[in-house]
């Protein structure tokens, strides 16, 4: 981000969006600006978190410190990137159960995002721990498990209805059988892809009113240059990030309006 916080978060109000979810600024200067910027232009917080290490007994207390750093400026919720794919069930299960007291402590609902890299990345994977763990609560970002399994996920049905009823949050971008981000969802050659995922959402959406759930967050997060496709040798975007996410925005505001 090349803007202030105050002249990012105005902008963002501006084009109609509730909130910004983003990772934790680095210096406490950094913090304090974004705070008083969102609070300036009404706009609600989601904190990105996640941890490192060069073995899980690392991890684990980074991936902890990242969590208590988190619920300090009380977000309204805090979305994981947790663990590994190639840690253990064990291993992972750990790094769950830890955000679970963590949020049941601090009242702020922390959630686990489907990603290639972590635990979550496989439908059939994550089937296997949503089974087994009462209290694993998603942030669907369900493009990445398009790409995983090469499809539209047709024929994982059980897979993905119970990740679909689990679910607390959404990241809305649209991925495809060979790529996590098709280059502009408005474009007719992606409606079937389009089409497939907004489905997946009325899903989550229904299942959240019929049981009288007020709240469901969605990020608009169609990334930039990198999951964005670009020209070769100019690295040109082929579109525009922001006319993007504004796209997703509208389409999903006017959607769901009503409820």
């Amino acid at each position: 981000m090349t803007d202030s916080w105050e002249v990012f978060s105005k902008k963002v109000n501006a084009a109609g969006y509730d909130g910004v979810e983003t990772w934790l600024p680095g210096s406490e200067t950094e913090r304090k600006e974004m705070l008083t910027a969102l609070k300036n232009n009404n706009l609600s917080l989601g904190i990105l978190a996640g941890g490192g290490g060069k073995d899980f007994e690392s991890y684990y207390e980074s991936f902890r410190n990242s969590l208590n750093e988190a619920i300090l400026i009380k977000p309204d919720y805090i979305n994981c990137h947790t663990g590994k794919e190639y840690y253990s069930f064990e291993q992972n299960k750990k790094l769950i159960q830890l955000g679970f007291e963590i949020s049941k402590q601090s009242g702020i609902p922390i959630y686990h995002e489907t990603h290639r890299g972590r635990f979550s990345f496989a439908a059939n994977i994550t089937q296997e721990y949503l089974k087994k763990i009462p209290e694993l609560t998603l942030a669907l970002d369900i493009s990445h498990w398009c790409v995983v399994h090469e499809s539209l996920l047709t024929d994982q049905k059980d897979a993905v209805d119970l990740a679909l009823s689990r679910t607390g949050h959404i990241h809305t971008r649209v991925g495809h059988p060979e790529g996590p981000q098709v280059n502009d969802p408005a474009a007719p050659e992606w409606k079937a892809a389009l089409d497939q995922h907004l489905a997946w959402w009325d899903k989550i959406v229904e299942l959240h009113k019929k049981q009288g759930k007020k709240t469901l967050t969605m990020c608009m997060e169609f990334g930039p240059a990198g999951y964005l496709p670009t020209l070769p040798y100019t690295q040109q975007p082929v579109a525009d990030q922001w006319t993007i996410n504004k796209y997703m925005l509208d389409l999903l505001k006017n959607r769901y309006q009503s409820l």
